[in-house]
């Protein structure tokens, strides 16, 4: 059984500033003037409800909880795993780490900044970009690579001693290793292991709270998986990207970062989506979108020029293929997008 993403093809609560309680259905049924024709809208939350793989989604709106609801599975207030979308979180944090002067940029070569001797090949050329936008050139450590990968004695070891497959900044290669060799280089940067930077820098000024996930054997916290959040403190992490990187006032993420993760720098093969730092860029709707995707179907979704963050939480020990379950969330958020 796969734990990594998989690459290949209670009653409803909402409120509008505190007052107002809407449901997904009435965004799907926008007033028409009476004896006008039209066909029967899709019902976003009888489409959600129908989706037995999927366990709860927020809908957030310009600071505004549009829709909210644990259709299954744990309540909206407990953490769940978001599998890979530990990659988009893991993203900020090396945004932030930037801006704060730990790393010099998205050039910083990584074998030096791990303290290891060069290579004497390609490998002596991958830099912290080529991390984030997956395109060391290593062989993938995901999939069917993902179960050798975590039993290997040493992650960053066995991930940056794959076979290279293509020259570092050139073809996208969906792997969960290279995240976890990103977490290895903030923490040696930093001083400070991946949970408490995360706890620090992004627990702490949004309000939510990020419990300890799996370690490799060397201690690290793995880089890129299985991190936990709520659905509504996932659906916060949007709503600060979308606000530029700001929440209350206080600037989480550099807004120059957000902007520089959203431009594609490879393409998946199985979805045709564009991926830049972290994030897959797509268009939802019609609109241009970005979103972090977990094995399962675990979602964060933004469409910036709507100001809209979806968060998705689904069985995370189900696989959510791009022609399967996770289509069918595609479907889904087409569905709400058009309505909002």
């Amino acid at each position: 059984m796969r734990t990594d993403h998989d690459p290949r093809p209670g009653p409803p609560r909402a409120t509008r500033r505190g007052t107002l309680a809407i449901g997904l259905a009435a965004l799907a049924a926008p007033m028409i003037p009476a004896g006008t024709a039209r066909a029967q809208a899709p019902d976003p939350e009888a489409l959600a409800a129908g989706l037995d793989q999927l366990h709860a989604i927020v809908i957030r709106r310009g600071g505004d909880t549009l829709f909210e609801r644990a259709f299954r599975g744990p309540a909206l207030d407990v953490p769940a795993n978001v599998k890979s979308v530990s990659k988009t979180l893991v993203a900020l944090l090396t945004g932030i780490a930037i801006d704060r002067g730990a790393l010099a940029g998205t050039d910083t070569p990584v074998l030096p900044a791990l303290g290891r001797a060069p290579a004497g090949d390609a490998r002596d050329d991958i830099t912290v970009g080529h991390l984030l936008s997956m395109r060391a050139g290593l062989a993938s450590t995901s999939g069917g690579g993902y179960g050798a990968w975590v039993a290997s004695p040493d992650w960053v070891d066995y991930a940056l001693t794959r076979d290279l497959v293509a020259e570092p900044g050139g073809q996208y290669i969906y792997s969960t290793g290279g995240w976890h060799v990103l977490g290895a280089v903030l923490a040696r940067a930093t001083g400070r292991d991946l949970l408490d930077l995360a706890r620090d820098w992004l627990g702490r000024p949004l309000g939510i709270d990020i419990p300890p996930w799996q370690r490799d054997p060397q201690g690290r916290y793995m880089g890129g998986n299985q991190m936990a959040l709520t659905p509504r403190a996932l659906a916060r992490v949007g709503e600060m990207v979308l606000n530029r990187g700001k929440w209350d006032g206080a600037q989480v993420v550099p807004a120059s970062w957000i902007e520089t993760s959203w431009q594609s720098r490879g393409r998946s093969r199985y979805t045709g989506d564009g991926y830049g730092y972290g994030w897959f860029l797509t268009r939802i709707a019609g609109r241009r979108a970005a979103y972090g995707r977990g094995y399962g179907g675990q979602v964060l979704a933004v469409v910036p020029d709507m100001d809209l963050s979806i968060a998705i939480t689904s069985d995370p020990l189900r696989p959510a293929r791009s022609r399967g379950y996770f289509g069918d969330l595609q479907r889904l958020m087409d569905t709400v997008v058009a309505s909002a």
